[in-house]
C-alpha cells in the first residue's frame, strides 16, 4: 500500500486531507510538527510527503532541506505562505509542488496521484537509463548522482531531472513549456519561471562561474541546450 505522510500543525487540515487521500485508498500517517515529520521519513518507508512549511520544532524549509540530502521521494509543500517567493523558495529548496492554503481537497488529491504517477515512472525509466559522462561530468541516473570532476554534487531531484534531460541530447534546444512538461509532467502555465529558477540553480552547483566549459546554454527567445 502507498503511504503517504501528512505533516501540518493544524489537526483540521491535516483530518481533511487525510480523509480525502484514504478514500483513494492510500495509507495516511499524520504528524504536527517538523521534527517528527522528519523522524517518520528516516524510520518507515514513504512515498510521498505533504509539507506545512510554519510548523512547531522545525519548519518545513529545514525538514525538506535534510529530506533532499538522503531520499527523493515527492514532496509538495501544502502552505499559507502564499506569494510568488515563498512558492519559489519551496521549490528551489527540492518540493515538487506547491499548494497555497486555503486549496481544494480534490485538486490535491489530484496532485498527489500525479506527483506519485511520475515517481513510478521515473523509478522505471532509471533502471533503462545510461549512465552519461560529458566533459568532466557524470551523471548516474540509477544512484541519481552528479560528479563534476570528481567532486559529489548535490543537486534537488527536479534539478537532477533537468540536466539528464538536457545532457541526454546534447545540442537539441529545449524550450522552457518542454522542459516543464517533460520534468513536471505538467501543462506548462504561462508566466511560470520555475524552470528559469532551477537552471540558474543548477548552474550555481555546477559551478559554470569557475569553469571554462559552460554544460547549459541560453538560446535566447528559444530555450535552453547542454552544451555538451
Amino acid at each position: 500500500m502507498v503511504s503517504i505522510l501528512i505533516a501540518d500543525d493544524e489537526k483540521e487540515i491535516a483530518d481533511l486531507v487525510g480523509f480525502h487521500l484514504e478514500k483513494e485508498s492510500y495509507q495516511v500517517i499524520k504528524v504536527h510538527d517538523g521534527l517528527e515529520a522528519l523522524q517518520v521519513i528516516q524510520t518507515r518507508i514513504i512515498d510521498l510527503a505533504i509539507l506545512d512549511i510554519m510548523m512547531p520544532k522545525m519548519d518545513g524549509y529545514e525538514v525538506i532541506r535534510q529530506v533532499r540530502e538522503q531520499y527523493s521521494l515527492p514532496v509538495i509543500f501544502l502552505s499559507a505562505k502564499t506569494s510568488d517567493l515563498d512558492k519559489i523558495t519551496g521549490l528551489v529548496m527540492g518540493a515538487d509542488d506547491y499548494m497555497s492554503k486555503p486549496f481544494n481537497p480534490m485538486e490535491l488529491v489530484a496532485r498527489v496521484n500525479a506527483q506519485l504517477r511520475r515517481s513510478k515512472l521515473l523509478y522505471q525509466t532509471a533502471e533503462k537509463a545510461r549512465e552519461l559522462e560529458i566533459a568532466g561530468l557524470v551523471i548516474n541516473p540509477e544512484e541519481r548522482t552528479v560528479e563534476l570532476y570528481g567532486e559529489l554534487i548535490e543537486l534537488t531531484p527536479k534539478e537532477f531531472d533537468i540536466l539528464y534531460l538536457l545532457a541526454s541530447y546534447p545540442k537539441k534546444v529545449y524550450s522552457v513549456e518542454n522542459i516543464f512538461q517533460h520534468v513536471w509532467g505538467e501543462e506548462y502555465y504561462e508566466g511560470s519561471n520555475t524552470v528559469m529558477v532551477h537552471i540558474r540553480g543548477l548552474r550555481k552547483k555546477l559551478k559554470e562561474d569557475q569553469h571554462k566549459n559552460k554544460f547549459i546554454k541560453t538560446v535566447w527567445g528559444v530555450g535552453y541546450t547542454f552544451n555538451g
